[in-house]
């Protein structure tokens, strides 16, 4: 029984080993280090802060996972490509850009962790309880270490 227990935690390592090769588990701070809206086509919350539409096209978003595939040796186009999205770093509602400095490939297993993060930081943008600066803080935790994710969501949910 020992045996059989060893043996399938290694194969449980293997393969976790092999799906963390396969797709980036963060933003690598090389091609991503996040960037900051530059051309607003608005402000928002009470901070005032820069805010830009979502403006990132099919060859932008191609070559954002080209990027990470080359020069970081992922395999993200041979994987479903609807496990993805391109994922703007800092977000659009913090004052996120659409630059190429602010995207990444994120999977489906990192999103569903921090797109609610976003949306609470954002609401909490909005009503005055947290700066942007902050904001970005903790949701850069967050997309860094999703081992963070929760401790993150109790102070955003304490503001």
């Amino acid at each position: 029984m020992k045996l059989m227990v060893g043996f399938f935690l290694a194969i449980v390592s293997v393969a976790h080993a092999f799906a963390a090769s396969v797709y980036p588990q963060g933003p690598d701070p090389r091609l991503t280090p996040g960037s900051y809206c530059d051309r607003p086509s608005e402000h928002r919350y009470p901070e005032r802060i820069p805010y830009c539409n979502r403006n990132v096209d099919r060859s932008l978003k191609a070559q954002v996972i080209r990027d990470y595939n080359e020069k970081l040796g992922y395999q993200i186009d041979r994987r479903d490509r609807s496990q993805f999205k391109i994922d703007h770093l800092i977000p659009l509602c913090a004052g996120g850009s659409n630059h190429s400095t602010n995207l990444w490939p994120q999977h489906q297993t990192v999103y569903t962790v921090t797109d609610p993060l976003e949306g609470l930081a954002c609401e909490k943008m909005a009503r005055g309880r947290l700066t942007q600066r902050r904001a970005v803080e903790l949701l850069m935790r967050a997309k860094n270490n999703l081992d963070e994710a929760d401790e993150v969501r109790v102070i955003l949910e304490s503001l």
